[in-house]
């Protein structure tokens, strides 16, 4: 199943509110895990989902999404704006107004991400 959802970068099944949807992947904002669940953040709405972290990454290689984090993989292609903070880490504002935080470890990722 992962490998079909590679090569057509189309959809990822996931859960919301107990029911099953094809999620698209261009909907999708960043991917975070928190206290062993894993979740797609989108415009929106948060869906909760069984892909593992290396999963979601392995999966996104070669997409304009990148890791922004230990728990976090970002979407470059819904950066509204990002500005460095504290401790060489950088804030990005994303289209729909919520901010994520890039580990200063995962800057050349952001960069490369953004063309810089």
């Amino acid at each position: 199943m992962y490998q079909t959802i590679k090569k057509n970068q189309n959809c990822i099944a996931v859960t919301y509110k107990e029911e099953i949807y094809k999620l698209p992947i261009r909907d999708i904002f960043y991917f975070e895990t928190v206290d062993n669940k894993a979740f797609f953040y989108c415009a929106d709405k948060v869906y909760e989902t069984k892909l593992k972290l290396y999963e979601f990454e392995e999966l996104s290689e070669g997409t304009s999404f990148f890791r922004a984090s230990k728990s976090v993989i970002l979407n470059a292609d819904k950066i509204r704006c990002v500005k460095p903070v504290l401790n060489g880490r950088f804030e990005a504002t994303l289209e729909n107004g919520e901010k994520v935080i890039i580990s200063r470890q995962y800057v050349a990722d952001l960069k490369k991400a953004f063309g810089l």
